[in-house]
């Protein structure tokens, strides 16, 4: 097996969510605005991540064909929980039948994954199956077993490498059983959220990475989440660790490192998205673009 099916390219995390839009409203970013996103990605960055394989996924991959723009995109599929996980601080129980009703719901969003990459397929470079659905804080867990299921699915029915989206740690331990199954495994890894400061940032990334390579030696190691919020209301984040100073050292230290170890890494992310976590705008989940909502650039992007 070729131990790096993914060539090394600059990779960034995209969702092109504007104010007054979300995943859950049914307002979406149209085809111009998603165009003019893309412009101003052009050049800096080679590879996308969409998170889904929705109505704004493919918007965007339309918009890379008629355009000719020359992204290649990861593909995802966005699935829900199929059980209860009573971790979740902010809610991961569900009734018996939204449970059932998600199992379905996933079963279409894998078909949805695998129609629209093999509609895109000079586009779509990679597949994946799910984001943050095995980690022990997740409000959408899903069992290994059934991971394992969608893997499989998705390997009858595109040509692609396969790959899940997941914090570092459930690597170490207990989706072996689905690493087997992958071509690519995928890490995220956020210092921030560790409470690391932006001085141990990128030591604790190669940490976190080094631990999964070592454990799957004859496996692609890659990281499709890494970043470095911008403003926090101390949820989660202390505020004294986040401003644009320190994404932008960050985003250097990260990126000069990923080109000297011709490792592939998904930046999170391009554009802030307002709609994410809670009303209050100071959020941290709103604030992880290099650049702001109204498309300006953060300081990462200035120098």
């Amino acid at each position: 097996m070729n131990n790096q099916p993914l060539p090394y390219c600059k990779a960034i995390c995209y969702s092109g969510y504007r104010d007054g839009q979300s995943p859950g409203s049914g307002e979406i970013p149209t085809y111009e605005q998603v165009k003019q996103d893309l412009h101003i990605l052009q050049g800096e960055w080679q590879s996308l991540r969409l998170y889904a394989s929705d109505a704004h996924s493919e918007t965007v991959l339309a918009v890379i064909r008629n355009e000719q723009m020359s992204f290649d995109v990861m593909l995802g599929a966005y699935i829900t929980a199929e059980v209860n996980n009573e971790e979740c601080p902010w809610g991961g129980t569900y009734s018996p039948e939204q449970l059932l009703a998600n199992k379905e719901d996933n079963r279409v969003q894998i078909t949805r994954l695998i129609e629209l990459t093999n509609a895109y397929e000079d586009i779509v470079s990679s597949v994946s199956l799910g984001n943050e659905a095995s980690v022990s804080w997740t409000d959408h867990m899903v069992t290994t077993e059934s991971l394992v299921r969608y893997a499989r699915l998705l390997k009858q029915g595109v040509s692609q490498p396969v790959t899940f989206c997941e914090n570092y740690v459930p690597w170490l331990d207990k989706l072996k059983p689905l690493a087997e199954e992958l071509d690519v495994i995928a890490i995220h890894t956020y210092p921030v959220w560790e409470y690391k400061s932006i001085e141990e940032g990128l030591a604790f990334t190669i940490e976190n990475y080094s631990a999964v390579a070592e454990a799957y030696p004859d496996k692609q190691i890659i990281i499709t989440e890494a970043g470095w919020a911008t403003n926090t209301n101390g949820r989660g984040i202390e505020p004294h660790n986040v401003n644009e100073t320190f994404q932008e050292q960050y985003y250097q230290e990260l990126m000069e490192w990923a080109e000297r170890e011709q490792v592939l890494v998904y930046f999170f992310e391009a554009f802030d998205e307002n709609w994410k976590g809670s009303d209050d705008p100071l959020e941290p989940e709103k604030h992880w673009g290099l650049y702001k909502a109204d498309r300006t650039p953060k300081l990462a992007l200035m120098l």
